[in-house]
């Protein structure tokens, strides 16, 4: 399945529509929520999704007649969100996780809906067409392949997106007989376990000091403004542009890591864990005590900037497709170890350079990581996993 995401360019009035039909998907949302909390409260009785679906044409009909402006797939695709949260809670419950029971949707926090088949619209000479809203001018950027199987409109702040699901088939690149191990960071983006490094573009922090700016202008503002709505665009905006920089960065250096080597070794970070606060250090008397609390703020923050999850997403989902292997291994002390001998040479963060009292090796931090990660990673692989290159 491969997604293709084009820019909408609606006049005033369809895009009054759009926003028209997200909210109205909203509220159904928070009442088929609503349903199902009160069932359970008052008689301890769970609905289905079945349920909630077969009560829809009379929901149109008797109790809210403006949804028959609305198609039944985007309506009925509405109520598989609720079930698709609440099955996902009851697996956390029963892995013993987070709950997380779910939530009402507010006004931000709801910004697309979904035609799951065929129907309810069409797309011809760059011009995207919806039933009951209108024709909307369409950027293509790049041609679709496969045969589409879902299309979901999306907001993000001002502008309006399609989002085109197709299922096509799998273009496996040729056999590589390289492999390479990763080290993630924040001095480098990424360290090679060939002794080359992807630079840390940094996105955040080169727009910081004007995101500084808008907030404050947007802390100056008084709320329920019209002068406050266009300040918290101008953050939306801001932000919108630096995640876009950070995807932008991420699909290349993807792409080109799954392009060239057929085994991709990564840590098996946790990135939320370690952009924890740390916790507050309190004296006999009750007084708190400094606890580096503002030196790790900063780290938390690069780590957050960097968006590792993400980037190892991105390239598990490429090599899938392309026929590559990614494995991710534990993480545990692969800086301290050597990796040419394997002795263990304690060392904390603020010494980059790896230098080993028994074999000699001197080698750059993140590499040596990198080679541990290798290493290890050629270690979880079975027999036969590895492609062997032939003599010719």
């Amino acid at each position: 399945m491969k997604a293709y995401k084009f820019r909408l360019y609606p006049n005033k009035a369809t895009s009054e529509k759009l926003q028209w039909v997200l909210d109205r998907c909203r509220e159904l949302y928070n009442a088929a929520l609503e349903e199902r909390k009160e069932a359970y409260r008052m008689a301890g009785k769970s609905i289905s999704l079945y349920d909630q679906q077969n009560d829809l044409p009379k929901l149109k009909t008797e109790i809210r007649p403006e949804y028959q402006e609305i198609g039944a797939h985007v309506l009925q695709n509405v109520l598989y969100r609720v079930d698709k949260a609440y099955k996902a809670f009851f697996r956390r419950v029963k892995n013993g996780e987070k709950p997380g029971h779910p939530r009402f949707k507010g006004k931000n926090w709801y910004d697309s809906f979904t035609y799951p088949d065929k129907a309810g619209w069409k797309l011809k000479d760059r011009m995207f067409t919806l039933s009951k809203i209108g024709t909307i001018r369409l950027i293509q950027h790049r041609e679709m392949q496969g045969k589409i199987k879902i299309c979901t409109i999306k907001r993000e702040q001002d502008q309006w997106y399609v989002v085109f699901v197709c299922e096509v088939e799998a273009e496996k690149l040729p056999v590589s007989y390289e492999e390479v191990g990763i080290d993630l960071g924040i001095t480098h983006f990424a360290a090679l376990s060939d002794g080359t490094f992807i630079d840390n573009p940094r996105h955040y922090r080169h727009a910081e000091k004007k995101l500084t700016k808008l907030q404050q202008a947007l802390a100056r503002k008084k709320r329920g403004s019209h002068r406050r709505k266009k300040a918290v665009l101008a953050v939306a905006k801001a932000h919108r542009k630096i995640k876009n920089q950070r995807k932008d960065f991420q699909h290349k250096a993807s792409l080109q890591l799954v392009n060239r080597y057929q085994v991709i070794v990564f840590e098996d970070l946790q990135s939320t864990n370690m952009s924890k606060a740390p916790k507050p250090k309190q004296d006999e008397r009750g007084k708190y005590l400094p606890n580096g609390a503002a030196a790790k703020a900063g780290l938390n923050k690069s780590i957050r900037d960097a968006g590792w999850g993400m980037f190892v997403q991105m390239v598990n989902a490429k090599a899938a497709s392309a026929g590559r292997k990614v494995i991710c291994v534990n993480p545990y002390k692969t800086s301290q170890y050597c990796s040419g001998c394997g002795v263990e040479v304690k060392k904390d963060l603020s010494v980059r350079v790896h230098r080993c009292p028994d074999c000699g090796l001197e080698i750059d931090r993140d590499t040596n990581a990198a080679l541990n990660i290798l290493s290890l990673g050629k270690k979880s692989l079975s027999a036969g996993t590895l492609p062997t290159p032939s003599k010719a």
